[in-house]
């Protein structure tokens, strides 16, 4: 006999987890799926988004989230192609953007360590969860999603049917390509290295974002996290690699052996694990995320920032939107697209703006002479400091930077 449930979620990430929660605290019977066993590390950057700290507020995780090993950091710090740094402190009253403590300060937290607290916080609430659950196929009936199939740790063949099917399983999401709803559009598209190191020098408890000619039209940054690690990577438009024919892992360590910037900093230090790529799909395009029966969140439904790379506070973000629409689908009894697609509707309102904004700060930052003008006022202008400063943390400062008259203006300044 096969076993039913109200909604199905595969994949137990930031998108799978919130999503989870929400319904299971309004009595929605969940199976919660993952490939794998907690806990699992996740190739990422590990910032922790003011957008994640939102939705751990609704979910009354924050005090618990404090108690977590993790990295402190007090601001940002850039660096233009030609070589000029600039340290940047966080907007002491924003109430976006990086998650921030009682001191001002924001967190990177290794996503081994997140991951797992959100998904053992789900799977106390969840009527059912399956770790090392391989997701094999969708079920259909009559044009409408009814369930998935898969193989189960014990190498057992099961289905389950529910009647939503939420897609949460990352970029190379089953659940979108048994769908055909996984194509790659390169030009939004992000290819990113990331390893750990011990023992970097000069460690400014700050998010390094360093945009270095050799990784232009991408940046290469250092994160720091708890006991002096700290999370170094790389990233770039995956359409300027296939271009350029660029070999990344190799480039990365060019950066860090000959840079200038980086050469000191990096010569007694150790890397501490091995290197690990993955893809980022970009929220500068719009993908389908409902149809009948199923509904995509988090990097399944292409949402990470064009500009910064984050995508866990849009991962949780979509996983609370969709919950509400599955919680009134529920009570309608109506699954098909049209009833769906108000969580796609609701989505894009709440993100479209600040995703549209962060693509064009992506291409300001393809510009080597825009870069070392903005980031060159930034090194003597507070009010500059200010403004970049929101770009990452404020969506109305974002706004601002995209302004004619801000460039107009730092020309007098």
């Amino acid at each position: 006999m096969v076993e039913e449930f109200d909604v199905i979620v595969v994949g137990g990430g930031p998108a799978g987890s919130s999503c989870s929660s929400f319904l299971a605290k309004n009595n929605v019977k969940v199976l919660l799926l993952d490939k794998a066993v907690f806990p699992r590390d996740k190739t990422c950057g590990d910032a922790i988004s003011g957008k994640s700290l939102s939705i751990l507020g609704e979910l009354g995780w924050i005090k618990d989230l404090e108690l977590l090993p993790r990295g402190e950091v007090s601001g940002i710090t850039f660096s233009s192609p030609n070589g000029t740094i600039v340290d940047i402190s966080f907007p002491k009253d924003s109430k976006q953007g990086i998650n921030k403590n009682d001191k001002g300060n924001g967190y990177a937290i290794r996503r081994e360590v997140y991951d797992n607290f959100l998904f053992q916080k789900t799977k106390k609430l969840t009527a059912k969860t399956i770790e090392g659950f391989t997701v094999t196929d969708v079920l259909t009936e009559n044009n409408k999603v009814i369930g998935i199939k898969g193989i189960s740790k014990d190498k057992k063949q099961i289905e389950f049917k529910s009647k939503i099917v939420v897609g949460a399983d990352g970029s190379q999401s089953v659940v979108a390509t048994k769908l055909g709803l996984n194509k790659i559009d390169f030009n939004h598209h992000i290819t990113a290295l990331r390893c750990y190191y011990d023992g970097i020098k000069d460690l400014r408890g700050t998010i390094e974002i360093h945009f270095i000619n050799s990784m232009l039209p991408g940046y290469f940054w250092i994160f720091p996290l708890e006991n002096g690690r700290a999370n170094v990577g790389v990233g770039i438009v995956t359409k300027d690699i296939k271009d350029k024919k660029m070999d990344l892992k190799k480039a990365m360590f060019d950066a860090i052996e000959n840079e200038p910037l980086f050469k000191d900093r990096f010569k007694d230090a150790k890397l501490s694990s091995e290197v690990k790529g993955w893809t980022l799909p970009l929220g500068s395009r719009h993908k389908k995320l409902t149809g009948n029966g199923f509904v995509l969140i988090g990097d399944a439904a292409s949402l990470i920032d064009p500009f910064s790379g984050e995508g866990i506070g849009n991962a949780m973000t979509s996983g609370k939107f969709a919950s509400q629409t599955i919680i009134k689908a529920l009570k309608e009894n109506n699954f098909s697209e049209e009833f769906l697609t108000e969580y796609e509707t609701n989505l894009w309102n709440e993100l479209e703006a600040e995703l549209k904004t962060s693509y064009m700060l992506q291409k300001i930052g393809r510009i080597k002479f825009l870069l070392n003008f903005v980031i060159g006022k930034a090194a003597k202008k507070k009010e500059v400091q200010e403004v970049i400063s929101g770009m990452l943390v404020n969506k109305a400062a974002k706004q601002k930077v995209m302004s004619p008259w801000f460039f107009l203006k730092l020309l007098f300044t």
